[in-house]
């Protein structure tokens, strides 16, 4: 049986991938997070991109803490979104919503 439909958003929302499509996700020196996906072509696909305030940056573990939503995630019923958000107060985090 298959698992749930989870899918990941680009931060500005021009693009959504499914997660179990996903083959590595990495934080770059630039603030970047990205993601390669499986497949004969390997597309990147940044989902994050760096931000030149330092207020804005990311944590170091942040595209870690993609994959323990997305895996989380993969126990729960019906499709999700997951997508990065900027709050003043709490920073960059993953958040996830039902579709």
């Amino acid at each position: 049986m298959d698992g749930p439909d989870v899918w990941v958003a680009k931060d500005d929302g021009t693009e959504i991938i499914r997660a179990r499509d996903i083959a590595a996700v990495s934080l770059g020196y630039d603030g970047n997070v990205t993601a390669r996906l499986a497949g004969g072509d390997a597309a990147l696909v940044t989902l994050v991109r760096g931000r030149t305030h330092h207020d804005e940056h990311r944590p170091g573990d942040y595209h870690r803490e993609l994959l323990r939503v997305v895996a989380q995630l993969s126990d729960s019923s019906g499709a999700h979104l997951v997508r990065p958000v900027h709050d003043e107060s709490r920073g960059w985090m993953w958040v996830s919503e039902p579709l």
